[in-house]
């Protein structure tokens, strides 16, 4: 299942949104310009690399010039290929302009931040020996879409479910199609964990603890910094 877009209009102009996708996509591009040869070196420098994270928690320094802490930030800016930067990006655009509505530019830059933190560090807790590097925005995501089921569980979600050449659409309540997304994250993190398979990042497949962990935490950090707040968010910065 594939979202389109939400029936949710907001009244601001999301900066915030925007710039995160601008950001992405200027990562990406310039990933793009890379040679193979180098491109590895730039993803391990910069994206989460589990075993090394461990290291440096022990107080064992890992000898590169990005300190393995802010790695938690970056990594957030890189993915790995065209599918992996679109099908995340769309998600931003279609479940971030209404969470950031609800928080505001400010909250909504920590927030985000914080959640993809969180969400990398519930992967690295899983893989803590793992050599291969993490990264995408997915778990910062996640935590977006965990804000948005607990702020508008009714929004109707439009989506497509692409099916060789036939594509039928359906509309369906946030809960439903954010609930259900979780469920599977969360089910196939667990299979991850008794079967050796492609499931999870420790094998090269996709971070499911992350995507499980963001949604969490985002479930969590929205409502601590004013999700169902009835002011709007640029009172708050009055003085």
């Amino acid at each position: 299942m594939v979202p389109i877009r939400d029936d949710n209009p907001i009244t601001i102009t999301p900066y915030v949104t925007f710039g995160l996708i601008a950001i992405n996509v200027l990562a990406f591009i310039y990933e793009s310009t890379l040679p193979p040869q180098y491109l590895n070196g730039f993803m391990h420098l910069f994206a989460v690399v589990p075993r090394e994270l461990s290291l440096s928690f022990t107080g064992v320094t890992v000898n590169q010039p990005v300190p393995e802490w802010a790695t938690l930030i970056t990594a957030q800016f890189l993915h790995g290929g065209l599918l992996h930067l679109g099908g995340n990006m769309l998600f931003l655009w279609i479940f971030g302009n209404n969470v950031e509505e609800k928080l505001g530019h400010i909250k909504y830059v920590i927030f985000y931040l914080g959640c993809g933190i969180l969400a990398s560090l519930t992967q690295w807790y899983f893989a803590q020996g793992s050599n291969l590097p993490n990264l995408g925005a997915s778990g910062a995501i996640a935590g977006v879409m965990g804000a948005y089921i607990l702020r508008f569980p009714q929004a109707e979600i439009l989506g497509v479910v692409p099916l060789g050449i036939f594509f039928p659409t359906f509309r369906v309540p946030a809960y439903f199609f954010l609930g259900f997304w979780f469920i599977q994250q969360a089910f196939y993190g667990v299979a991850s964990l008794e079967t050796p398979t492609n499931i999870g990042m420790e094998n090269g497949g996709i971070a499911y603890w992350a995507h499980a962990g963001g949604f969490l935490f985002g479930a969590i950090l929205g409502p601590l910094l004013g999700l169902f707040s009835d002011k709007k968010p640029e009172e708050e910065y009055r003085i």
